[in-house]
């Protein structure tokens, strides 16, 4: 392992861009003392002008807490910040911004009643008029391949699409450092591969990128240098070209992720049933279904793979119970028809479900962790409405412990947790209710590789144990690794199931465009649809 000691005057620098130039940040001396911990502790990092800096570590390393610390939205308790070799005071974003920095947070800061345009414009120099806004939006959006419509509601917009609107904001505002925080979490790897081109000419032009992620090949194949966090402390540095996976990993977290064990399954009965099913747009931005029909066995993983926003919001909520305007036999659980069910009612006869979204859908923000397991977990509360309080702490505790979320307990606001351990917490909740079906979206957005195998490995555990799970992902690795069977859904339309065995990545990719009836993988496929019309990957 190329692995430096953890101190800045020793790390060589001498293949990486900037090289004799001055910094285009430092920090020295960085301490954040938080109530229940120390979230960075005597930090220092050093980044060249059009050097692509990667920073890593599990959850609750830090890594968030340093970013916000450079982009004004959090002050250090100690330390220093330098920009371009003068001592700096970011008082605040904004002042951030008036630098040349600019953050793509992992969380999103955009509001969900203005459309696209109007939440870029807030960031932008407000001479600009809103149509130029639409304009620039346009064509930015065109150069780099991310696609996104100005005239768009947040609030109609998936979680990718959100996160093509921040990058495109950040993009828009010609940063010097621009600060991404998981930025792939969300994107297929067309996508990522389209942004790692964008990045590298930002980087050609001497923008100087953090890259936080906890995809270890991204790294590898993106960053030019690397420092670790473990515990709010640098543990090294490492330039990522020439390091391996296990040896990142072991960085990391003191150690290689475990290895998951994936048997073949023996499904069982059908659990889950989908025939028939088509719903209307609910608005003008959103995707009609069209009769989408596949079944989810006891005992199995099926995996959903797609391109955001080709109708998995949509699909979501008809199944969760959210959108109620399904024809009652379109969806079934054990036989029995249940497209008009209340998502409680939908609970008490074994389906669960993690919602895509952490924070505002998962988990109320402001609630203790043990309150926020009231949400979908009723064991503690009697008939009259009245709380068991040490049952529902007991609870919270148990989900904490099982899932290694690092929180200051079950009393802490669901909003003081990291993005990575949220995410464990709220689908260690679901998975802890030993469901009968499981339907679960992007279960391991933005954990690290660490917790990622853990989430993985408990869902295998649970179908093991007889669930039916259905596993919406855009991480096409997460797919291939848990899925027995996949499906993949483009247009508002659900493919033919393929065995896992079967499928290819450059199969699956070719079905994201809708073409699966002019493909070779369709001969293995369970049944069959009418071919789509193409439009975009």
């Amino acid at each position: 392992m190329n692995t430096t000691t953890a101190t800045p005057q020793e790390t060589s620098r001498s293949n990486r861009p900037g090289g004799s130039a001055p910094l285009r940040l430092e920090l020295t001396g960085i301490t954040k003392q938080y109530p229940a911990v120390r979230a960075n502790d005597n930090v220092y990092l050093k980044v060249q002008p059009g050097e692509i800096h990667a920073v890593l570590g599990e959850n609750g390393a830090g890594k968030s807490t340093m970013m916000k610390m450079i982009y004004g939205a959090v002050q250090p308790d100690a330390g220093e910040i330098r920009w371009n070799g003068a001592k700096v005071h970011i008082a605040n974003p904004a002042a951030a911004r008036r630098l040349g920095i600019s953050m793509v947070y992992q969380h999103f800061s955009l509001f969900d009643t203005l459309t696209a345009a109007e939440n870029v414009w807030l960031g932008l120099d407000k001479s600009l008029p809103l149509p130029e806004v639409s304009r620039r939006i346009a064509e930015v959006a065109h150069t780099y391949g991310l696609d996104v419509d100005p005239v768009r509601p947040v609030h109609t917009l998936s979680v990718g699409e959100r996160q093509r609107v921040e990058i495109i904001r950040s993009l828009l505002t010609d940063p010097q450092l621009l600060i991404l925080d998981e930025p792939t979490s969300v994107l297929t790897p067309q996508a990522v591969e389209k942004l790692f081109v964008t990045l590298r000419q930002l980087s050609d032009k001497g923008t100087s990128i953090l890259y936080i992620s906890h995809k270890l090949d991204e790294i590898r194949a993106l960053c030019h240098h690397c420092t670790v966090l473990r515990g709010g402390k640098v543990t090294g540095e490492v330039d990522p070209t020439r390091e391996s996976n296990a040896s990142l990993s072991r960085l990391m977290i003191g150690a290689e992720p475990p290895e998951l064990k994936h048997q073949a399954s023996q499904a069982g009965a059908v659990v889950l049933g989908v025939k028939g099913l088509s719903l209307a747009k609910l608005d003008p931005f959103a995707v009609e279904l069209k009769d989408i029909g596949f079944e989810v066995r006891a005992g199995e993983i099926l995996g959903v793979a797609g391109v955001s926003g080709n109708g998995q919001q949509e699909m979501l909520a008809a199944l969760s119970g959210e959108d109620r305007r399904a024809a009652p036999g379109s969806i079934t659980l054990f036989g029995k028809p249940i497209g008009d069910h209340s998502p409680r009612h939908r609970r008490k006869e074994g389906l669960h479900f993690v919602p895509e979204e952490r924070l505002g859908r998962g988990a109320v923000p402001t609630m203790t962790l043990a309150s926020n397991t009231l949400l979908t977990r009723t064991e503690a509360v009697l008939r009259n409405g009245w709380v068991k309080i040490p049952e529902v702490t007991a609870l919270a505790e148990r989900i904490i412990q099982r899932f290694n979320v690092k929180a200051g307990g079950p009393g802490a606001a669901a909003k003081s947790l990291s993005g990575g351990n949220l995410q464990k917490f709220i689908v260690g909740r679901e998975i802890d209710a030993n469901p009968k079906l499981l339907i679960v979206s992007q279960p391991t957005w933005g954990v690290d590789v660490g917790a990622a195998a853990l989430i993985r490995g408990e869902l295998l555990a649970l179908r093991d144990a007889g669930c039916a799970l259905l596993v919406v992902s855009e991480e096409l690795d997460e797919l291939f690794e848990i899925s027995d069977r996949l499906v993949v859904i483009a247009q508002g339309r659900v493919s033919p199931s393929i065995d896992i065995g079967d499928a290819t990545i450059e199969l699956v990719g070719e079905w994201m465009s809708g073409l699966w009836n002019s493909s070779g993988g369709t001969a293995r496929a369970a049944h069959t649809q009418p071919a789509l019309e193409v439009r975009h990957a």
